[in-house]
């Protein structure tokens, strides 16, 4: 893999972390309140809102971006370096199982948030003889907190495929490697001097 694909790679991964963050925000900020949901006989009135499809729109930017890397990195954390280094290997794996770690809990937390928002079911719940209706919402930080994540899972993800490309040897080099270098040797002949202390012939 050349240097520009590499940085390709990391360009849409980034991209895309960002795209799922901004969008998980802007969910956070649209979503539907408790005080802007009505409740009349056993049904639940909400307003309109963006924030399912905003939530959608995070999940699937940090899918992508997660599928990317690990096809990049061919297999994900079980790919190592040729000649990984104690310490390479460690913080490799480190960066990795964080990056899938952040993903999984973003990623579940987006789509749980999305399912949240769809649903307009009233819900009944009994307090001693009394009847309790009320109306699911998303609480407050949940999209902020699976943006957060897309965001730490995608950079995380992008350091890691920088050191595993790296230590694989992928990234080529703009200078040549020793005793490849091309040229014509310049240098004096040696010829075996002639012996002027021959001895003559009697």
């Amino acid at each position: 893999m050349t240097e520009k694909k590499v940085v390709l790679i990391c360009i849409v991964v980034g991209l895309l972390g960002l795209l799922s963050a901004a969008t998980a925000f802007v969910a956070e900020l649209k979503r539907i309140k408790g005080s802007q949901v009505e409740i009349t006989q056993y049904q639940c009135l909400y307003p309109s809102s963006p924030a399912i499809t905003l939530a959608s729109t995070a999940a699937l930017a940090l899918l992508i971006a997660r599928l990317i890397i690990t096809f990049a990195t061919r297999c994900g954390c079980c790919h190592g370096s040729t000649h990984p280094s104690k310490s390479t290997s460690t913080v490799a794996r480190f960066l990795c199982f964080f990056a899938w770690i952040t993903f999984v809990i973003g990623f579940t937390i987006l789509l749980a948030a999305a399912a949240v928002s769809n649903k307009h079911d009233i819900e009944t719940t009994y307090s001693g003889n009394y009847i309790v209706y009320s109306c699911p919402v998303v609480r407050h930080g949940v999209f902020a907190a699976g943006a957060v994540l897309s965001l730490v899972s995608s950079i995380l993800g992008i350091i890691y495929f920088i050191l595993i490309s790296a230590n694989q040897g992928d990234i080529p080099s703009d200078n040549p490697k020793q005793g490849e270098q091309g040229g014509i040797a310049i240098g004096e002949p040696q010829f075996p001097q002639k012996n002027n202390n021959a001895q003559e012939l009697v």
